[in-house]
């Protein structure tokens, strides 16, 4: 079943401002990112779904489901996990959980049940009934996350889930949210302004800016290869760069790679003995592929990151 699908979706705020124009799109089952500046239209797009809004023109459709019109049906089959902090710092994780399980429709036994299995599955069994209050920011994300598991949904929808987490709390969430796309078989859409992170775990891409769709794909077909071999080594950089002139190869420095035209086969023969003759330990050499902000018009790739 396509799990999102809209037809010249539209939403003006007092006829002036206008979040959402002309939006066209379908969303296959899988794990999707939704992404774009901010002030883009992710956020309208959301609560569209989740009938908390009403479209001004056009129509939308999740799980087969009209939000509009059967928004109770929807978020029975859907979970959200919003951006910004909405826990109440004087309950406990299970407590919390357990209350928005009930608030979904299930008894009090098999919330209170459900609530342990969904704080388990994010990491949190064992703080589960320490007070929110206490909680650092990363076990906040995962409270939310927890929340929006624990009526089995068949999808869901995160609202920048790595917000104000360090780098090592990012890659943490994000292993967490491939891991419930491949494992638990749940789809995910995860909106957010940062390509990179939707670049890592993501199977597609919905790009929005201004309220209108830039670009719907999956994520291998932005990023597919590039006529250019990507050479890193670890020492020795510039020794091989100007090897590989003196042998007329065109190179350009990229950081800590250099970057070399493809011509043909012989390309990577020529890299290769320069390396050996060089004697220096070589890391990477392989074909550059695309990134996802490449593939953006420059005021995109500015304002996206």
């Amino acid at each position: 079943m396509t799990l999102i699908a809209t037809q010249s979706l539209t939403k003006t705020y007092g006829g002036r401002v206008t979040a959402l124009s002309d939006l066209t799109v379908t969303v296959e089952p899988g794990v999707v990112g939704l992404v774009g500046a901010n002030g883009a239209g992710k956020s309208t797009f959301i609560k569209i779904l989740l009938g908390l809004l009403a479209p001004t023109r056009g129509r939308a459709s999740v799980l087969g489901l009209d939000p509009t019109t059967d928004a109770a049906a929807v978020r029975a089959r859907v979970g959200y996990m919003p951006e910004h902090d909405c826990l109440p710092p004087d309950l406990s994780a299970a407590e919390f959980v357990t209350h928005l399980g009930r608030m979904s429709g299930l008894p009090k036994t098999v919330a209170r049940e459900r609530a342990s299995e969904a704080l388990r599955h994010v990491g949190l069994y064992e703080e589960r009934y320490r007070q929110i209050g206490g909680y650092s920011t990363g076990m906040k994300q995962r409270v939310k996350l927890a929340q929006a598991l624990v009526h089995d949904p068949d999808l869901l929808l995160l609202d920048e889930p790595t917000n104000g987490l360090d780098p090592a709390g990012r890659d943490a969430m994000l292993a967490l949210i491939q891991r419930i796309g491949a494992e638990f078989g749940i789809s995910v859409v995860v909106c957010s302004h940062l390509l990179g992170e939707v670049e890592r775990i993501c199977d597609a891409l919905v790009a929005i800016d201004g309220g209108r769709l830039l670009r719907s794909d999956h994520i291998s077909a932005m990023t597919s290869a590039t006529d250019v071999l990507a050479v890193e080594v670890s020492e020795g950089i510039d020794q091989l760069a100007a090897r590989l002139t003196e042998l007329a190869l065109p190179v350009r420095r990229d950081g800590r790679l250099l970057l070399v035209p493809l011509a043909d086969d012989q390309t990577y023969d020529s890299i290769l003995r320069a390396v050996a003759e060089l004697d220096l330990p070589l890391h990477r050499l392989d074909q550059r592929r695309h990134r996802v902000a490449e593939l953006f018009a420059p005021r995109e790739t500015a304002s996206v990151h």
